[in-house]
């Protein structure tokens, strides 16, 4: 059984950074967290948790940005080809897999 690990402090503070910007669209558009969990087929609960940095599932997160009509802005912000990487990368053909480079053999003595 794998043991969890503790959540690097980056990532903390990314949730409570989208936690927040998600509970300002909910405040810009005047709506209650009853009506957007409602809206977002969520407990209010877990829109809670969302909105304080507790973190919720990626669904649960893509269904609340879509009841507050910024899930394409979401979406959209982890475009790869909406970076510099990207986009010097668009006109090559992605592989199908990524593999780990191979270890270099080790020499034995008795190879010479």
């Amino acid at each position: 059984m794998a043991t969890a690990r503790p959540t690097p402090v980056a990532v903390n503070r990314a949730l409570a950074q989208a936690g927040t910007h998600l509970a300002t669209w909910r405040r810009l558009q005047q709506l209650t967290s009853d009506q957007v969990a409602d809206r977002a087929g969520v407990s209010r609960t877990t829109l809670h948790r969302l909105e304080s940095g507790a973190g919720a599932s990626l669904e649960n997160t893509l269904r609340v940005a879509r009841a507050l009509g910024v899930m394409d802005l979401l979406v959209a912000s982890i475009d790869p080809y909406n970076s510099d990487v990207g986009r010097l990368r668009a006109d090559e053909e992605l592989p199908q897999r990524v593999r780990r480079p191979a270890q270099p053999r080790r020499r034995t003595g008795a190879e010479g």
